[in-house]
């Protein structure tokens, strides 16, 4: 399918809101065709009606007349502002469907996919790109340069015939560039809060590019999701706001323009009546008024060319194209009870053309704690990056209480699993919201409770506004340590039966390091666990320890056990000056 046809299935629903504006469109370019009527009464019915005196031809054109401003005064204008907002309406709400069904789309493509593009090209896409698109439904190809040169010929000429009846086709030129200055100057603030309001959005957008591993941990599509229709939402409004002051000011400038053909035909049509002008020059100017103030008309209206907005659907939609690394069978089921028991079976996986795992075997019992170990590059974040599926396996099978994961739905599946990282993403929102990422609907006193276990709570305590801080982008606000205890935090408030840590220690000070550690300890209590990490101090509780190299499993045994065998684990040991 193409573009241009994708994109039409997104105006179908509006189909309605298009023939109404269709219809207004009509009434609108309908009602200047008068005035050509209105030119022929006035020279067949007036000014060639010899039986009438002057006075009698001058009373009857200025009724008639009358009649016509009225007409152009109280009909006209309604009609042009329901026309123009009606059209932005419509674009606009197109617009929040499309930005709506991509941030969908965003949250269902791999990681695979984000390691490859950059996250400016997608804010691109889904914020600009779609902005371009409107011009397809509003607006055409539009020739600035013609339509000026247009206007500078035809009133040249105008000045070679009649300079005084050009003044008065040109007189409400001054009226027209002191509704422009009136207009366009609130115009130009409502576009600056729009864009501002676009930013926001961008904003918010980017934010959740780069945390998208959190909210695929925390399975919180359907929550993110409502986010962005929030933040979406004050952007709609800031736009209509600026589309209904936008109609408002084609409604005016748009009724000056017309008025100008009616003075030209009441001003030449009094000279012809007394003799000081032709005929034929009267049909003259109206000619090239018409050419003057057309061309005008349109570049007020001029926006992108329409070959930008053709150009722009076909990057947004490719982007919409972009296939889905990670897709539920027809039949998954829900991971409603997991108990935590995990068996890698001849598990490989391949990156491209380089092959990372390689016939991984692994039986972890519930409440196990498996420590991952191994110079960097050896494969330890590809093994834990395959639990919650964010990358399929190669070959084998991984299961999780003897299902295979395939078998489950990524999302519920995700949702029982918890996950903490060397880097965590923090939003820049509130401690608070950032700790309820664990449990959207959680209660104060459960956030509370949840930051008290993970170490959190008393330098919360001491923020300026306590819980309701805000940490600002990616958590700045806060030390390193801080931002670890705030993602345990919203672990213990997630309280999944499977717990990851990845490299959760490491670049921290020696105190922020033993209030994690014992925050973790705490948390791993009768719950799957595992965990990667450089620094082997941290591990020798556990379990068991799994030395990763190049790939494939060479070690695997308690701290004891790997100490006595004096393998690779032993020799990464002494590397670190462990030993007693």
């Amino acid at each position: 399918m193409s573009s241009i046809k994708q994109y039409m299935e997104y105006v179908k629903p509006y189909k309605w809101k298009i023939l109404w504006t269709i219809l207004i469109g009509i009434v609108k370019f309908g009602i200047p065709l008068l005035i050509p009527l209105i030119l022929k009464y006035v020279i067949d019915d007036i000014i060639e009606q010899d039986a009438w005196s002057i006075d009698e031809k001058t009373s009857h054109l200025f009724w008639m007349m009358g009649g016509a401003f009225i007409i152009f005064l109280v009909l006209r204008p309604p009609v042009e502002y329901y026309r123009q907002y009606l059209a932005q309406w419509v674009g606009n709400k197109i617009l929040y469907d499309i930005r709506d069904r991509l941030f969908d789309h965003m949250q269902k493509l791999s990681l695979r996919y984000y390691s490859t593009t950059k996250t400016g090209e997608i804010i691109s896409r889904v914020i600009n790109d779609v902005e371009q698109t409107k011009n397809f439904v509003i607006t055409g190809l539009m020739n600035v340069w013609l339509d000026l040169i247009t206007i500078l010929i035809a009133i040249s000429i105008m000045l070679t015939h009649d300079v005084p009846l050009t003044f008065v086709a040109i007189a409400l030129f001054p009226l027209f560039g002191f509704a422009i200055k009136y207009f366009y100057g609130r115009l130009r603030n409502l576009t600056r809060e729009r864009s501002q309001a676009l930013a926001e959005v961008q904003g918010h957008l980017h934010e959740r590019v780069q945390g998208v591993q959190v909210t695929r941990s925390f399975a919180l599509e359907d929550y993110e999701q409502k986010q962005f229709d929030n933040e979406n939402n004050k952007f709609l409004h800031k736009a209509l706001e600026h589309t209904n002051w936008n109609a408002k000011t084609f409604a005016v400038t748009n009724t000056i323009t017309d008025l100008a053909p009616l003075l030209v035909i009441t001003y030449s049509g009094y000279q012809v009546i007394i003799g000081n002008m032709s005929l034929g020059t009267m049909i003259l100017f109206f000619g090239y008024l018409e050419r003057v103030y057309s061309p005008l008309r349109r570049l007020i209206n001029s926006s992108t060319v329409l070959v930008q907005s053709i150009a722009s659907i076909d990057r947004v939609f490719e982007f919409m194209n972009e296939p889905y690394d990670i897709v539920d069978k027809p039949n998954a089921i829900k991971a409603e009870r997991i108990h935590g028991d995990i068996s890698f079976e001849n598990v490989s996986f391949r990156y491209e053309e380089n092959e990372v795992l390689k016939n991984i075997n692994l039986e972890v019992k519930q409440g196990e704690t498996i420590a991952l170990v191994g110079m960097s590059g050896g494969g330890k974040s590809t093994l834990i990056s395959l639990i919650p599926r964010f990358y399929d396996v190669s070959g084998g099978s991984l299961k999780i209480d003897g299902v295979d994961i395939c078998d489950y739905e990524a999302r519920t599946l995700r949702d029982k699993i918890g996950m903490v990282l060397q880097d965590n993403i923090l939003f820049g929102d509130t401690v608070a919201m950032n700790i309820r990422m664990g449990n959207p609907h959680a209660t104060d006193e459960e956030v509370i409770e949840a930051a008290k276990a993970a170490n959190a709570h008393d330098f919360i305590m001491e923020l300026p506004e306590g819980y309701n801080t805000l940490v600002g982008e990616r958590g700045v606000k806060l030390s390193g340590g801080q931002k670890q205890r705030v993602a345990i935090a919203r672990v213990f408030l997630k309280n999944p039966p499977i717990l990851i840590f990845d490299e959760a220690t490491s670049a921290l000070d020696l105190e922020s390091e033993h209030m994690i550690q014992e925050a973790m300890e705490k948390l791993a209590s009768d719950r799957t666990t595992f965990i990667v990490a450089h620094r082997l101090a941290t591990i020798t509780h556990a379990d068991r320890i799994v030395v990763i190299e190049n790939g494939e499993i060479t070690e695997v045994g308690s701290h004891s056990e790997l100490m006595e065998s004096k393998g690779s684990y032993y020799d990464l040991y002494q590397v670190q000056h462990l030993d007693d």
